[in-house]
């Protein structure tokens, strides 16, 4: 076991048992949960809109050599620069270039978790250049030094008492202000930097192929400002966002909508087509779309596990998950937590490191239940279990364990050899410690049934 599944069991431990983080999860989950369950009831026929939404997927990911190309023409017929980035660091030296060639300083950027998996607020600190989230949730989480919680919901984990403490000791508002007027103060703070910013940067949430678009969904307006002000728009999205069409955003943003908070219809939609032209006022100078591989192409090449790529980064599978709900998002250590992050991560970021995730899973299939572009996540996590396995990424220890266990279950007289006495003392002894501390082991009864059934009917081996 590495030191990041030894970290990942420590973590989920204390956090499993911490009520408090128990409480904020379980009431923030609860509130989504009336408000999802309002918005879906509104669709006709949701199953056909998943079955929809999952087949275009589908042409996308088969055919994603062509529609990217056909994407970046038409961005560039309107006066765009696309840029391919196969890994963070080449993406975090692109974007560094472009700020450096205008001679920025500041930056400011509205909710991606794209440039969070490419840690591009440090690299860009690291240089010198101030970075700043300007959604509500991400900056606070940022004013904390953390990563965001979850994929929808960067401040998930906290109440709202927790923040007006944060706001108290960073700018001195009274500890009982309340939500309405802890936002007031944040707009206050960043609506200054929003005009003095020279570059906004952002992810989307769709790439329109027929049109050369970005498509960015939210719920403040802070991305429609971080991408009007500035004269340069850094856009950073990985290759996975193409849709083919304008008109699959009919229902693609609806489905976003519902499933990520419930809603019929997020509060801004913006569809952007590049820099601003001649009869337009606003938008930026220059626009650049920054395409992003970092490890989607491994993920591509798995015939089987491709489907992962499917995902629109509703959240709904980390809302659903009772391991998630359990151990909160920053136990993953990863960018993109809950059972998403879990079949994801391994080939993006290392099949050895991260296979761990895989198992963190009851196996329940509710995060296949609730995906609106029916991806079969619990097969995912049983596919990539498969792989650690195959790829003897498991401990020798392990493999022995797993063929005696086999051996035994494929054998009546191996199972019955041993007595119900021997098969407690060995539960006792081997796996009260990982299995046991904080419950009962399970007592096996003296006799099998096989062995008691062969008694009361006679009958002799």
């Amino acid at each position: 076991m590495g030191s990041t599944a030894e970290e990942f069991l420590v973590t989920s431990e204390d956090k499993a048992f911490d009520m408090d983080h128990r409480r904020i999860i379980n009431y923030n989950i609860g509130k989504y949960d009336t408000a999802v369950d309002k918005g879906l009831s509104r669709i006709i026929n949701l199953e056909n809109t998943k079955r929809k939404a999952h087949v275009i997927k589908w042409k996308v990911m088969e055919n994603l050599d062509k529609i990217l190309p056909e994407f970046e023409a038409n961005f560039q017929k309107r006066g765009g620069k696309v840029i391919w980035a196969n890994d963070a660091e080449e993406a975090n030296r692109e974007i560094l270039n472009i700020i450096k060639k205008a001679g920025a300083k500041t930056v400011v950027k509205s909710k991606s978790m794209v440039t969070e998996e490419i840690h591009m607020n440090e690299f860009l600190e690291h240089h010198h250049i101030e970075s700043l989230e300007t959604d509500l949730g991400e900056y606070i989480v940022q004013l904390l030094g953390q990563r965001p919680y979850h994929i929808v919901t960067p401040a998930m984990h906290l109440s709202k008492e927790d923040i007006a403490k944060l706001f108290h000791e960073k700018f001195g508002t009274p500890l009982d202000f309340t939500p309405e007027q802890l936002t007031q103060k944040a707009r206050e703070l960043l609506r200054d930097k929003y005009v003095q910013a020279d570059v906004g940067i952002t992810g989307a949430n769709f790439l329109i192929a027929d049109t050369g678009s970005i498509a960015i969904t939210e719920n403040e307006g802070n991305a429609r400002l971080s991408t009007s002000f500035p004269k340069i728009h850094i856009a950073v999205v990985g290759i996975e966002k193409i849709i083919p069409t304008m008109a699959d955003l009919d229902l693609f943003w609806p489905m976003l909508a519902t499933h990520g908070t419930g809603q019929n219809l997020t509060v801004y939609n913006t569809i952007l087509s590049g820099p601003r032209q001649a009869e337009e006022t606003d938008g930026p100078d220059e626009m650049y779309v920054v395409l992003l591989d970092n490890g989607r192409t491994n993920l591509l090449a798995q015939k089987e596990q491709r489907q992962a790529l499917y995902c629109i980064r509703c959240g709904a599978c980390l809302n659903a998950c009772p391991v998630y709900k359990n151990i909160g998002g920053h136990t993953y250590e990863t960018t993109y937590s809950g059972p998403i992050g879990s079949i994801i991560t391994p080939h993006m970021a290392g099949m050895e490191e991260f296979k761990h995730l895989s198992y963190a899973s009851s196996l329940c299939g509710k995060c296949t239940e609730v995906c609106p572009v029916k991806i079969e996540i619990h097969k995912m996590l049983l596919l990539n279990r498969r792989d650690a396995v195959q790829e003897h990424l498991v401990t020798t220890k392990e493999q022995w364990g797993w063929s005696l266990w086999k051996k035994g279950m494929l054998s009546r007289k191996l199972t019955d050899f041993l007595s119900g006495k021997t098969k407690n003392i060995m539960l006792r002894t081997f796996f009260k410690k990982t299995w046991g501390h904080y419950k009962e082991m399970p007592k096996v009864a003296e006799k099998s049934f096989s062995t008691m059934f062969k008694e009361q009917n006679g009958i002799k081996d």
